[in-house]
């Protein structure tokens, strides 16, 4: 633990103490015949006599850290540990995070001054830990106190928390408090005479990011109006992070997106934001968007533990997350396994090898999850116990397969009712069947080489799905990925967009739904409806299925239905093409679920008016070019280039660009990794025409040059046929680039290993 920084006399101390770490500023130390064999000797029988015959409130800890400055004879005691272990964290702390930091320092007083208040701050935010569960309310309203006598802001400023933390002013630290309230950043430092002030509006911040440089080893930086400020020192820098990055977010959906704001009932009103709140919202949306599930979904508890992995025999380490109605997996030991269980699949959860405290969870596909050294495993079996009996109403036990096709085995159901308008007669009826099964069936007896790797693709698939699984509760590994990165089989792609996108678990709650808004829906006369109809003919124009009334009937009633169901977005350009994309190979119920995924949460505030959403992920893809493609940065005087060209890539997820053919295994890798495919994917274009843009010189020179390119990448195992194939129609002077294979193309994409997550 650390300590209140006192002075340490080492003249009489060392007979007591062994040395064993040291550096310019810092000595770790061991109480004489501590873990050493036999005692230590006479001396250390001595000095573990004195510490036995010490009452509990006296004994001394066996570990401790001193902090000195060189040519001092004065030492402060830091820090104290009951074990190696705990002595070690606190020393590796010192090293990571305040080593380097001492150099800027010109005197040996500022170096022991900035250490004691940075000692301190780090016993007040330890101690702080209670207050934030308000189990210690007198502490918080000390804090609360300091920040309304400091900054003096409008009374209804809530303050949410604080952190001991270091504000860099120039070169030297200051050490201080930084203060997070629901519109504000501040912070305030009072050392060694010189008062440090500092407040910036959450809605001012153009960047907010962890960093690093030789000095500072991780800090928050902040950029408003064009200055930059950076933070370091602090006890959990994750923590203080994700909670800065939401109150900054909340800010800007507050100014572009007032109205949904306004109806959350936490957020709205700043009397009800609080830290542990703030924290639990985020690790419930980072849980909702890592498993694809619905936003609705809490996360309520989360367990460590092992979940053996069948085919490949061993059990693999992770996290056991658990919400309101699915218990999902994901491994930790770089293995990439995880498992998605909904509590409507789930037959009975048992006790399994108490001895390892062991949990079975078997499901209706016949496969049981053997979870074992989960901590208090026999409540958690009561819980889930009394979760999977609470699910077992009607809605809940409705099989995926079922679900997907209960809305379109009786078109009769949808025809109740004239249409009010003449061209949609009749366009009620939900198609049944993918475009692509209709116009495109395949021909099991005339095989050439082209659907021959399909069927092998599609055997790799099945045996996939022997091994691991099949449908929402498959497990799913870096083999899967790897088979995406393919191209999925067209037999296959429907199904498969539907399960990594989430929208399975949707249509699977929510029966009947679609129907229900196919019938409130057709009829209407809005905007979004007029501009629905303007587009339906530019949608995929050149593909059979949308030349005719089958397929243009069923791109309007979902588009239809969607903007009914969610009039804040309505319509958006670049929605129909996307959805035409989907209509190809899944059932029209299908395609409207995998718009609400794309639309709703996996590519949020992307199709609305202002395009929020892919503004700030536009401005992430500039970010990526600056630190991958620096050639390219350098040459190109406007980096809003990058913003424009690459818009209709975010907005389409390459549909617009890239022949039909080709675009479709773009879409595979996106329901699979979401946008981090197409942020890598645009990378890797941009590096493979790096040396034809650093000749252009113009935007017009360098828009031909990537239009040339896209023109020229072509998917030579794809088995639709050439009438359809927008690539093979290409003639070659069209184009002075060799051909690019789009599965190519994307391994050289998932080489650049982009982290990026929503």
């Amino acid at each position: 633990m650390w300590l209140k920084p006192e002075e340490v006399l080492l003249k009489n101390a060392l007979k007591l103490w062994v040395q064993e770490r040291s550096n310019q500023y810092f000595v770790l130390q061991r109480r004489r015949g501590y873990g050493e064999e036999g005692g230590g000797g006479l001396a250390g029988l001595l000095v573990g006599t004195l510490d036995a015959v010490l009452d509990s409130t006296s004994k001394v800890a066996p570990f401790r850290i001193l902090h000195q400055t060189p040519d001092s004879q004065v030492y402060w005691s830091i820090a104290c540990g009951s074990s190696r272990e705990e002595i070690t964290e606190h020393w590796d702390w010192l090293e990571h995070n305040v080593m380097k930091t001492l150099s800027v320092f010109d005197s040996n007083e500022d170096i022991t001054s900035f250490v004691q208040g940075k000692i301190r701050g780090l016993i007040a935010e330890e101690g702080k830990g209670s207050f934030v569960k308000e189990d210690d309310p007198e502490k918080f309203r000390e804090g609360l106190m300091k920040f309304e006598k400091c900054f003096g802001l409008p009374e209804q400023e809530k303050l949410v928390t604080y952190y001991s933390c270091s504000y860099w002013k120039g070169r030297v630290p200051c050490q201080g408090w930084l203060y997070l309230s629901t519109n504000f950043l501040s912070f305030y430092s009072f050392l060694l005479g010189a008062e440090i002030k500092l407040t910036i509006s959450w809605d001012e911040i153009s960047k907010l990011e962890k960093t690093s440089n030789v000095i500072l080893t991780e800090s928050i930086h902040v950029c408003s109006r064009g200055e930059d400020h950076y933070f370091s020192m602090f006890l959990h820098i994750s923590e203080t992070f994700l909670l800065m990055e939401q109150l900054a977010n909340y800010a800007v959906r507050r100014l572009f997106d007032k109205e949904t704001f306004e109806n959350d009932l936490v957020l709205h009103d700043p009397l009800q934001i609080t830290k542990r709140g703030l924290e639990s919202r985020a690790h419930s949306e980072q849980f909702s968007a890592f498993f694809r599930l619905p936003k609705e979904e809490t996360l309520k508890e989360v367990h460590e533990c092992f979940l053996w992995v069948p085919f490949s025999h061993y059990n693999t380490h992770g996290k056991m997350c658990i919400s309101e109605n699915y218990i999902c997996f994901a491994s930790q030991d770089g293995s990439l396994c995880s498992v998605i269980i909904p509590l409507r699949e789930v037959t009975g959860v048992d006790k399994a090898d108490p001895a390892n405290r062991g949990v079975s969870i078997s499901t209706k596909g016949k496969t049981a999850f053997r979870f074992t050294e989960v901590r208090d495993f026999e409540q958690l079996v009561a819980k889930l116990r009394m979760k999977c009996n609470a699910t077992s109403s009607p809605q809940h036990i409705i099989n995926t397969e079922v679900a997907a096709s209960s809305a379109s085995d009786s078109p009769k159901d949808f025809d109740a009712g004239p249409s009010k308008m003449g061209q949609r007669d009749n366009s009620k009826t939900v198609s049944t069947e993918a475009l692509m099964t209709v116009y495109h069936p395949q021909d099991a007896e005339n095989l050439d080489s082209k659907m021959l790797k399909e069927k092998m693709k599609e055997q790799s698939w099945n045996i996939l799905f022997v091994e691991r699984g099949h449908g929402v509760s498959m497990f799913r590994t870096k083999k899967t990925r790897d088979l995406v990165v393919r191209g999925i089989p067209e037999a296959l792609r429907g199904e498969l967009w539907l399960l990594f996108s989430g929208a399975v678990n949707d249509m699977a709650s929510n029966p009947g739904y679609y129907t229900e808004l196919v019938e409130k829906s057709l009829g209407t006369c809005t905007l979004a409806t007029d501009e629905i109809e303007r587009d339906l003919r530019r949608s995929l124009p050149e593909h059979p299925a949308f030349q005719s009334d089958t397929g243009i009937s069923a791109l309007r009633r979902v588009l239809t239905a969607y903007a009914y169901r969610n009039p804040q977005i309505g319509y958006c350009q670049a929605m129909n093409i996307l959805t035409s994309v989907l209509l190809l190979y899944a059932k029209e119920e299908e395609a409207f679920w995998l718009l609400v995924a794309v639309c709703e949460r996996m590519l949020p505030d992307y199709f609305n008016r202002r395009i929020i959403g892919a503004l700030v992920d536009q401005a992430v893809f500039e970010e990526l070019i600056r630190v991958h493609l620096p050639q390219l940065t350098d040459h190109m005087t406007d980096m809003t280039f990058f913003s424009s060209v690459s818009l209709s890539w975010f907005l389409t997820l390459f549909i617009s660009v890239l022949p039909i053919e080709s675009a479709v295994n773009v879409v595979d890798c996106f329901f699979y990794d979401g946008i981090k495919a197409i942020l890598q994917l645009g990378l890797a274009v941009l590096e493979y025409n790096m040396e034809k843009l650093l000749t252009c010189k113009d935007d017009a020179e360098a828009v031909t040059v990537l239009n040339r390119f896209f023109d020229s990448v072509t998917n030579k195992d794809s088995p639709l046929p050439p009438a359809v194939q927008q690539g093979s129609n290409l003639s070659d002077a069209k184009s002075d680039h060799p051909k690019v294979d789009i599965t190519d193309l994307i391994r050289e994409s998932n080489e650049v290993c982009v982290l990026v997550g929503r």
